[in-house]
């Protein structure tokens, strides 16, 4: 037992004692303290913006605005869950390297760090290192905006939605609806009890895979509905689509940030090789298999309609996941809505190949999120992020895997270049918009 207490107890990141550095009298403007003081700040700034899931170009911004404010100049390089930073002032300079345990996404957060840097750099030349730490800690304290069962729930929303929109019908849209919500539900607890990544994938996969089969069973044997409505157990999975290393990781590569953009893509696809392996696992337990779906009879018109609906839905659900509160989810959904139609009427009606047709979804999502930008200040990469994660080929990736598990190398490997091809189109159309309407994005200086 005591064993157990002290492994509980035990941490292999330590925290940051950041009122160590506060050692003026909370009267003398930051501007003013020493360069630890000052520097401690700026990194504190910048590992609180690296643990919210964004990007290292955002996150370098704001820990220039805060050098820039206190005095100093500052150089950083920039991972996925570390910064290793020095704060230069006149002959002085200040080296420190900072480390998260983990990452993870909290657009909340995000929207408050966002909020806090752009008055930091108006005021924040009178504020002292004391007021600057407090409102830190205050903001750092938002946590989960939503209780597990919500979280549960959005996910049941987004990947039902999902289904839809790959194909399947109401007896697929239900039964990943039970798989994927009862998976992330589990996968939250997990990880609230601070469980490995790959444990938190695993079982959460296993969970919703399993949980689909049986509610499956039950439609079938209440319902007598076709067999082949088995293949939608592949949306119950789609919870656990790494939406936020994806995309910053293309953004990151083309600003030339290679450390974050090659250590966020290599996040993503563990994430994507653990859930598809252990749901294929999960199949061949369950004799399930990852068939077409069958056509639904509906007319053009209606096929739009319900597109506009259900990728509303998809994005909202994947939107709460991400902790947005709900006017953030619902703007990110609007967006998503617009963006993720056009890509799919782009496919069915005009026959435009799927690579150019996710560019295009993914540039009007950009430009689309830059103007609610202007309007409503939310941070544009947790509107982005959401409203074209559901166009991620999450069902191309996991067929790739089933098919390659099987031996069908040439099967697998088709459905692997085309979520490829997706998926490097989509960071494309994000960096076109941004190209388009971010003058400090537009140049590389």
């Amino acid at each position: 037992m005591a064993t157990e207490e002290a492994g509980n107890q035990y941490q292999h990141h330590m925290a940051i004692p950041w009122h160590d550095f506060v050692t003026d009298d909370n009267v003398t403007p930051a501007r003013a303290a020493n360069i630890v003081e000052r520097s401690a700040i700026v990194g504190r700034i910048g590992l609180m913006m690296l643990g919210c899931g964004t990007g290292a170009w955002r996150v370098r911004n704001s820990m220039n605005v805060a050098a820039e404010t206190l005095g100093m100049t500052c150089s950083a390089d920039i991972g996925l869950v570390s910064i290793e930073y020095t704060c230069m002032d006149h002959h002085r300079s200040y080296t420190q390297a900072l480390s998260l345990p983990g990452t993870g996404v909290n657009t909340a957060r995000l929207n408050a760090l966002e909020n806090y840097v752009r008055d930091f750099e108006k005021n924040g030349h009178d504020w002292t290192t004391g007021e600057i730490h407090q409102a830190l800690n205050k903001i750092e304290h938002i946590g989960g905006l939503y209780a597990p069962w919500m979280v549960g729930l959005a996910a049941a929303l987004a990947c039902s939605a999902f289904v839809f929109l790959l194909g399947g019908g109401p007896v697929e849209m239900l039964c990943s609806f039970c798989g994927a919500g009862l998976g992330n539900f589990v996968r939250r607890k997990m990880i609230d009890h601070k469980l490995t990544l790959f444990a938190c994938i695993a079982v959460a996969v296993a969970a919703a895979c399993v949980t689909y089969a049986g509610c499956f069973s039950l439609v079938l044997h209440f319902l007598h509905v076709n067999s082949h409505h088995e293949a939608g157990y592949i949306g119950a999975m789609l919870f656990v689509i790494p939406g936020f290393p994806f995309i910053t990781s293309g953004l990151d590569l083309s600003k030339l940030d290679m450390r974050s953009g090659l250590e966020r893509g290599a996040f993503a696809l563990i994430v994507i090789t653990v859930a598809t392996l252990v749901g294929w696992v999960v199949a061949m337990v369950m004799h399930l298999q990852p068939e077409n779906f069958i056509p639904l009879a509906l007319s053009p018109l209606t096929y739009l309609l319900l597109r506009l609906v259900f990728s509303f839905c998809g994005v909202f659900g994947f939107s709460i996941m991400f902790n947005s509160s709900p006017k953030m989810a619902a703007t990110a959904g609007l967006i998503g809505a617009l963006a993720n139609t056009l890509r799919l009427e782009m496919v069915d009606l005009w026959n435009v190949p799927a690579g150019p047709a996710a560019f295009t979804g993914a540039l009007l999502a950009g430009l689309l999120a830059s103007l609610a930008r202007s309007r409503v200040g939310y941070p544009r990469i947790a509107i982005t992020v959401p409203s074209i994660v559901i166009m991620v080929p999450g069902l191309y990736m996991y067929s790739a895997v089933y098919n390659i598990g099987l031996n069908s190398l040439n099967v697998g490997a088709t459905w692997m270049a085309k979520a490829a091809l997706i998926i490097v189109f989509l960071p494309l159309g994000l960096i076109a918009a941004r190209i388009i309407t971010d003058p400090k994005w537009r140049y590389k200086s």
